[in-house]
């Protein structure tokens, strides 16, 4: 096989992981075929089957040694938008005596709401969140 059909080879295998979900698969054949085209176009490999069993090496070896550690760090963490309500400003839709339920709308959505305060707050009144628990947030007056 000749050099620059190694390189096409690891450029159409290095796009198709682009265009695929993902999984990192097919980025290690495809840098196993470009540097098998690089050591064939340099002259360091000349016979076929030595090629091939040098791309089939590199592919696996670089599968298993550096798709794991690539897959955890591309792993995103899931971020929880709810807990970084506390601080905010909530609107009530309902009057909320110390220690009850009621609902409150914050950022366009309606949340249940509980008055963690000692004084009882009016409909209409803006609360300070003081904690998220679960679809639960935690008022008091400002």
């Amino acid at each position: 096989m000749t050099w620059w059909y190694w390189l096409f080879l690891g450029l159409v295998l290095a796009g198709a992981e682009m265009m695929s979900p993902g999984g990192f698969y097919l980025l290690f054949f495809g840098i196993a075929a470009l540097v098998v085209g690089a050591l064939a176009g340099l002259g360091m490999v000349q016979v076929v089957w030595l090629e091939w069993l040098l791309f089939s090496i590199l592919a696996i070896a670089s599968l298993l040694l550096f798709r794991g550690p690539l897959v955890r760090m591309t792993k995103q963490t899931p971020t929880h938008v709810v807990d970084t309500m506390v601080g905010e400003i909530a609107v009530l839709l309902d009057d909320l005596p110390p220690g009850q339920m009621g609902k409150a709308e914050l950022r366009g959505t309606t949340w249940g709401t509980r008055n963690d305060g000692l004084a009882p707050l009016a409909k209409g009144q803006r609360a300070l969140v003081v904690k998220v628990d679960g679809l639960m947030l935690w008022v008091r007056s400002e």
